[in-house]
């Protein structure tokens, strides 16, 4: 099969564009046709190494993380799904390879597309929708009422999580550049920080809970502007160590992590909050769930530009740019 993968890590390097052996189709697993795959900003961090101390994966690595695409066959054990069915998921970390023309993932992971979708749409939301589903609902349980300070709204994990945020019932914040405004306004925005004309953290107060997708900088301006209680849930790092002890890490990295997170863990103590870190993980459960919101017209996606599979690399490179509004989406087939 066509593949775009890595030889070794290289901050900045190009995908190989290669013919790769069609993945093995485990007695849990379902193979998926793949006809659209988004890009993700994890994919440029693992490209780069960033991640080769928590993701240690084995070298060449097909890369890609969200696909949409067509059950072609299924494992001895798979129940809910058969050939035919148009499926969507967040391959699993440990079984990433969307680049791709198949890939075989677990049938937990995965879901049913949603049906007023098309493949290009659906690729674009998994790995997005399920961080705002695990970071809103999950982990900060999230109430009406409360107010959300959603840091870069008019990106993948913003546009989504504002909705999301709204449907909950929460009084939504966010912060974009001038030419995105409108966009996070129609997503639901109640309050939208221009950070081009203002500082966030001097116009905001007494918020229940950020979620951060932006460096260090922006996190530590995070901690005044949340009230005491409040949470800090961060998904661009520090890892802390409760996410290093999920993770099954070893004591090494474990004290490493524990030294990354301590400045900002302290000073959110002092302040009377938690900070945490959120690495989303795939769920097929949850994103049933979030099928059921696209489908009822909750949630929409919100798509920048669709790339055909050979140009793989350009659609990497406009990522990394930071200035795609929502998604960027590989059509493979």
């Amino acid at each position: 099969m066509k593949s775009f993968l890595i030889d070794r890590y290289v901050k900045g390097g190009p995908l190989r564009f290669t013919e790769s052996p069609e993945p093995e189709l485990r007695e849990n697993d379902v193979m998926v046709e793949i006809r659209a795959a988004s890009v993700n900003v994890l994919d440029s961090k693992i490209r780069d190494g960033e991640f080769k101390l928590i993701l240690p994966y084995r070298l060449p690595l097909v890369l890609g993380n969200d696909v949409a695409g067509v059950v072609v066959r299924v494992g001895a054990n798979v129940r809910r799904f058969k050939p035919g069915d148009e499926v969507y998921a967040r391959a699993a970390q440990d079984r990433i390879g969307t680049f791709a023309e198949y890939i075989a993932m677990d049938e937990a992971d995965v879901a049913m597309k949603p049906k007023n979708l098309t493949m290009e749409e659906a690729a674009s939301i998994p790995l997005v929708a399920l961080t705002a589903w695990q970071v809103l609902v999950e982990r900060a349980n999230l109430q009406k009422g409360q107010k959300i300070l959603i840091h870069a709204g008019s990106g993948g994990v913003g546009t989504i999580a504002i909705q999301l945020a709204k449907h909950l019932g929460a009084y939504v914040a966010t912060t974009t550049s001038t030419v995105n405004i409108d966009l996070v306004k129609s997503l639901g925005a109640d309050v939208v920080i221009d950070y081009k004309k203002d500082n966030f953290e001097e116009v905001l107060r007494d918020y229940d809970v950020v979620l951060n997708s932006l460096g260090t900088d922006t996190l530590k301006k995070s901690v005044g502007m949340l009230k005491p209680g409040g949470e800090l849930i961060s998904i661009s790092g520090p890892p802390d160590p409760d996410f290093a002890k999920e993770n099954g890490s070893g004591w090494p990295l474990r004290l490493v992590v524990r030294l990354l997170s301590f400045g900002i863990r302290r000073k959110s103590k002092r302040q009377g909050i938690s900070y945490s870190f959120h690495f989303m993980t795939a769920n097929g459960a949850q994103l049933g769930q979030i099928t059921s919101l696209i489908e009822a017209g909750v949630i929409r996606p919100v798509v920048d530009r669709v790339f055909p599979f050979e140009k793989t690399n350009e659609a990497l490179a406009y990522v990394e740019t930071g200035r795609a509004k929502g998604k960027v989406v590989v059509a493979v087939k």
